[in-house]
């Protein structure tokens, strides 16, 4: 009954849909959409007051900002906890270095990876924010509220997404 917990791959209709009764019971709780990115720049705040101290909060954007430990920071914990276990349960779970497609594509050198894993996160980072919301924030909550705003930003997500993955793979080729 309960082998889908361990299974190394869950039906994306399945987990869709949990996510879209996730995305309700937000509402019904807090009244608030998921979201993720806000919690990377919550961090990055905080990273900057261990540096830095309390200074860090004079700035106009962490007074908007506040770089707290929220339900949204909490969320993405549980994302990464909830990976782990994931993982665990099935047995997938294992310290790659380097992963097995990448390595096929790209070869094993650690250091590049390492730097298009850097710039792609910089790059996801900045997109988020300039667009106000993630995939999370815009593709589900957004899209959920019919928001005309996130309907054009998950549009674009997927055309991104396709479009990169293509050059991604002529450069393997």
């Amino acid at each position: 009954m309960m082998n889908w917990l361990t299974a190394v791959r869950w039906s994306p209709y399945v987990v869709g849909a949990a996510i879209g009764v996730l995305s309700w019971l937000t509402w019904l709780v807090s009244n608030k959409p998921i979201g993720c990115s806000t919690s990377y720049a919550r961090t990055a705040g905080m990273l900057e007051r261990l540096l830095r101290g309390n200074k860090v909060t004079q700035k106009l954007y962490y007074q908007e900002v506040a770089p707290v430990v929220d339900w949204q920071w909490m969320l993405v914990v549980g994302m990464i906890l909830g990976a782990l276990a994931s993982a665990w349960l099935s047995g997938d779970l294992a310290l790659r270095w380097v992963p097995t497609m990448w390595a096929s594509l790209f070869g094993t050198n650690v250091v590049v990876r390492v730097l298009g894993g850097l710039i792609g996160g910089i790059l996801l980072g900045f997109g988020a924010r300039w667009a106000d919301g993630c995939t999370s924030g815009h593709g589900i909550s957004g899209t959920m509220q019919l928001s005309i705003a996130s309907w054009v930003s998950a549009i674009c997500f997927f055309i991104g997404g396709i479009f990169m993955a293509q050059i991604l793979l002529l450069i393997a080729a």
